[in-house]
């Protein structure tokens, strides 16, 4: 998959929460810019790219930012990687990255880390009393898994505004899913318990997200992706059309 003006793209998912084990995939995920002048056609350009093997999701600019201001967790990991995980990382991506704490407010990242977490707790039930093929307890272990990692840094982004990206025990973490793979009710302390932490715990977060700085890099892609060539040409058409 080739797709132009890549402005920020790291690796996510198991390998960066620390994770990862022995055929774990890797995962990718990026923001681009569409050409300005692509946005105003009769057909806009797709917002988003997603390819397996490798894995590699690359979101739109305005895509990104809009799930991102929604509290995304997945979105959000990417302004949030250690150094060494970037793989592309343009001025514009340092800008986005400048301005990471803008997307958040206190309501939208309890919402979102929390719907999240009991998602994955959904999955977990409806999979019964862990009597399942080898394959399915190994996904239902990986799902107990992102519901703690979820749980942890729901609070924690919550509570310091800060996004914790690797985990600080890996081997706690896979024998909590081993635990919920035997018996997926083993999930419903852990989440519990995690929402009355939320309700508990103060936040440092604000009302609403900085809208107007994601607005204003926003306009500086557009600007920036704007073509030369389009602009001569606007240029000229109004020059000749005037009296």
């Amino acid at each position: 998959m080739a797709v132009a003006n890549i402005l920020l793209s790291g690796i996510v998912g198991s390998t960066a929460y620390g994770l990862a084990r022995q055929g774990s995939d890797i995962d990718r995920l990026g923001v681009f810019a569409a050409p300005t002048e692509a946005l105003h056609g009769l057909h806009t350009p797709k917002e988003s790219h997603v390819t397996t093997a490798p894995d590699r999701t690359l979101h739109e600019a305005a895509k990104w930012c809009r799930l991102a201001l929604g509290g995304n967790p997945t979105a959000m990991e990417l302004v949030w990687l250690p150094d060494e995980l970037y793989e592309v990382r343009t001025p514009l991506g340092d800008e986005l990255i400048g301005i990471r704490t803008s997307f958040l407010c206190a309501k939208r990242v309890r919402d979102a880390y929390l719907g999240y977490a009991t998602q994955q707790f959904r999955r977990l039930e409806n999979r019964g009393d862990g009597s399942f093929s080898a394959d399915t307890r190994k996904r239902t272990a990986k799902h107990a898994r992102h519901l703690k990692r979820l749980c942890h840094q729901g609070l924690s982004l919550y509570s310091t505004g800060r996004l914790e990206i690797r985990v600080e025990d890996p081997d706690e973490y896979h024998a909590f899913g081993e635990r919920v793979a035997a018996d997926p009710a083993a999930a419903l302390p852990l989440l519990r318990h995690y929402e009355a932490a939320f309700d508990e715990t103060s936040t440092v977060l604000p009302e609403r997200p900085g809208e107007a700085a994601v607005q204003a890099w926003l306009h500086r892609v557009r600007r920036l992706f704007y073509t030369a060539e389009t602009a001569t040409s606007c240029s000229c058409s109004q020059a000749s059309s005037m009296p």
